[in-house]
């Protein structure tokens, strides 16, 4: 295969899907790392000695004394013991790996496919993009980070929210760039109407993830662990003295705000679901919009579960790791309406 001699390659789409496998992992051990308080053991951001943890005990206590000028080691952690610490510390440095690692192993095959000319030429600039957005998540990782180091004992919400949802971006990019390159080039062909809706519902179940990453920020999950009211109210009391950062920092607002969006996404991607498999929208797609929708329901349930038991660990990584594959699941199907061909519209609806 030469670049610009064909418009698809199997290698290609196979490194692509290993690469969001990893992300995905990242996605789930940052969930574990925030869950855990895992976040800020690690004070300083070091991409290349960083990898290496600490190898004795004097170096163990180096790090030790570094998180012990913090915050959260003052206001919360304070008393705690070096195996604590290194406790919190593995899952921090594990994460960091991983991040190194994805960027190794996109970074490395995207210069052979390159050289040895087996990318197709139309995906070798989304792959730089892709690679510039990696190193772009190194820096707002330590961006986030950093906001938990001086007078905070954790990190800003909405710095996590970007962070996470940079992660998304990238996992959501990898699949979709995966399929293009698995499959070839093809020109959108489907209907304007389920185009826009198919993109529409991607655009929301995103939409919920970055709420989300609000209210794991704000560790929202940990009060109104009732439901479907929050402490008996429809609508919890806010602090609006804090401006429009009440809609990024108060816990009552950034949970409802969660609630409210993930009862209108069921609504919607259960109508559209319907609809797609009625209508036999696109080869493939029918299919992926019922599963789709069924991932969405179970997500929502097992939310709430998450919520009404106060975020436990087994059920909010869960919780995180299932908003990933539902992106990933919108995602595709998106991609399925997009490929769809004219002879499959020419039907009716399904009776």
């Amino acid at each position: 295969m030469r670049i610009g001699e064909t418009t698809q390659s199997r290698s290609v789409a196979i490194w692509l899907y290993v690469c969001a496998a990893l992300v995905f992992a990242m996605v789930v051990v940052g969930g574990v790392t925030r869950l855990t308080g895992s976040g800020l053991s690690i004070t300083e951001w070091q991409p290349i000695m960083g990898t290496i943890p600490p190898l004795n005990h004097e170096q163990w206590m180096v790090a030790f004394e570094k998180y012990k000028a913090i915050p959260q080691y003052q206001q919360v952690n304070a008393g705690m013991s070096l195996q604590e610490f290194q406790g919190i510390f593995w899952w921090e440095w594990l994460h960091r790996v991983i991040g190194r690692l994805i960027g190794v192993v996109f970074a490395l095959p995207f210069l052979i496919f390159v050289v040895f000319k087996i990318m197709p030429r139309r995906l070798v600039w989304r792959s730089v993009v892709l690679l510039g957005l990696g190193g772009l998540q190194g820096l707002i990782g330590w961006w986030m980070v950093s906001s938990g180091l001086s007078e905070r004992v954790d990190v800003a919400p909405e710095r996590l929210a970007v962070h996470l949802g940079l992660a998304f971006i990238i996992f959501s990019a990898l699949i979709w760039t995966g399929l293009e390159a698995w499959s070839g080039q093809q020109f959108n062909r489907a209907p304007r109407s389920w185009t826009i809706g198919a993109t529409a519902l991607l655009v929301v179940v995103f939409l919920q993830c970055l709420l989300g990453a609000l209210v794991a920020g704000a560790k929202a999950g940990m009060v109104y662990t009732d439901w479907p009211l929050m402490n008996g109210a429809v609508f919890p009391p806010v602090e609006w003295s804090a401006g429009g950062l009440a809609f990024l920092h108060d816990q009552g607002l950034v949970q409802f705000n969660h609630r409210m969006v993930a009862y209108g996404l069921l609504l919607f991607a259960t109508l559209y679901a319907v609809n797609a498999w009625r209508w036999r929208l696109a080869e493939g797609s029918g299919a992926s919009a019922l599963a789709l929708a069924a991932a969405i329901w179970g997500q929502a349930l097992l939310g709430i579960a998450t919520l009404m038991h106060a975020v436990p660990l087994t059920l909010g990584v869960l919780h995180q790791a299932m908003a990933a594959l539902v992106l990933g699941l919108a995602t595709l199907n998106l991609w399925l309406v997009r490929r769809s061909r004219p002879r499959i519209f020419k039907s009716g609806p399904r009776t």
